[in-house]
């Protein structure tokens, strides 16, 4: 809002920064539902034409209240602008978003994802306990100084078949039963 100010009002820009405050502090703001002065006082805003230094003395004849009116409408379209613009943005992460929830709902216990009663393995706390099911590939890790070997593991998830590669060492002294062939 403010850079289309600088570019409305051009290189006297900030002598009209006191309105572009004034119009912001008394527009309406839909999430909360009042005005910010209005929410943070519990009372209207007075006129920003009262707002000189004190000794001052100014006039404030017709034309002031005409081109203080002008600009104040000009920077409250401006905040309409801002403000749609934003909305739109907001708009549509949402949509994207719900869509990406059904997506994944969309997914969630149904078809080929459902697991047999059978084939879980619970635990004594009733806890699901994912078991490896077999060793799919071996490998060995190069590092710098050392190699690591590693094996795939075929598990029995509770979201269905997953697939991972675990330092062999580790698989072989937890599930022995997986090298004995």
């Amino acid at each position: 809002m403010l850079r289309a100010c600088v570019i409305d009002f051009g290189s006297g820009w900030d002598q009209y920064l006191p309105l572009a405050e004034f119009s912001y502090n008394n527009s309406y703001h839909s999430s909360i539902k009042a005005a910010p002065f209005e929410a943070l006082y519990g009372r209207k805003c007075r006129s920003p034409l009262c707002w000189n230094e004190i000794g001052d003395l100014q006039l404030t004849g017709p034309e002031i209240i005409q081109e203080t009116t002008e600009k104040i409408f000009q920077i409250q379209e401006r905040l309409k602008m801002a403000r749609s613009r934003q909305k739109s943005y907001a708009d549509v992460r949402r949509k994207f978003l719900e869509r990406s929830s059904q997506c994944s709902n969309a997914h969630t216990g149904y078809g080929p994802n459902l697991i047999p009663l059978e084939e879980l393995s619970i635990d004594g706390k009733l806890h699901f306990a994912e078991e490896p099911v077999e060793v799919l590939d071996r490998e060995v890790k190069k590092l710098k100084h050392s190699r690591i070997p590693i094996v795939k593991v075929h598990w029995n998830a509770q979201r269905g078949p997953e697939f991972t590669w675990e330092c062999e060492d580790h698989i072989k002294q937890k599930y022995p039963h997986l090298f004995d062939n």
